[in-house]
């Protein structure tokens, strides 16, 4: 189902353009098969890890829980994905780092913990050449130190 998707997406339909359509509906159509093609593999991905923490656990899980617990992931995804655009725009800026993720954890003191820990891990990872650059505005090397740039599935 994902490979007929995956071909679906790379295909365009030469009629569009002609039914006065314009390239508004083909980029939406694109946009939305690749959405499309996206959730199909998130909810896959998904459904392969708690089959195998249900394995690993020696328990069973119905087909219908796994699409649940798939669907609920996903959602939550999508959520997350909002706020941290919305705390990107709110402190000016167009990319999210690595605060807006621990500022997403807010409510999950555990969770924030784990973060900041994995956060000042990274910076003493971080080359020195790295960490000191020329002078630039403080703001810009901050948020360009907290990008975390995620690669595609």
């Amino acid at each position: 189902k994902i490979e007929e998707r995956e071909q679906k997406s790379k295909q365009r339909n030469p009629n569009l353009m002609e039914e006065g359509g314009g390239s508004d509906v083909v980029e939406r159509e694109e946009d939305e098969a690749a959405a499309e093609l996206l959730r199909d593999r998130f909810r896959l991905c998904t459904i392969s890890i708690a089959e195998a923490e249900a394995k690993r656990n020696n328990m069973e899980v119905s087909q219908p829980i796994m699409a649940c617990i798939s669907d609920l992931a996903f959602k939550y995804a999508e959520q997350l994905a909002k706020d941290l655009e919305l705390f990107a725009q709110h402190a000016g800026r167009k990319s999210v780092n690595m605060e807006d993720v621990i500022l997403s954890a807010h409510r999950n003191e555990h969770l924030a913990t784990s973060l900041r820990s994995f956060c000042n891990d990274l910076k003493a990872k971080e080359p020195q050449s790295d960490r000191k650059r020329k002078k630039g505005s403080k703001k810009e090397d901050k948020a360009a130190a907290s990008v975390i740039h995620i690669p595609d599935l």
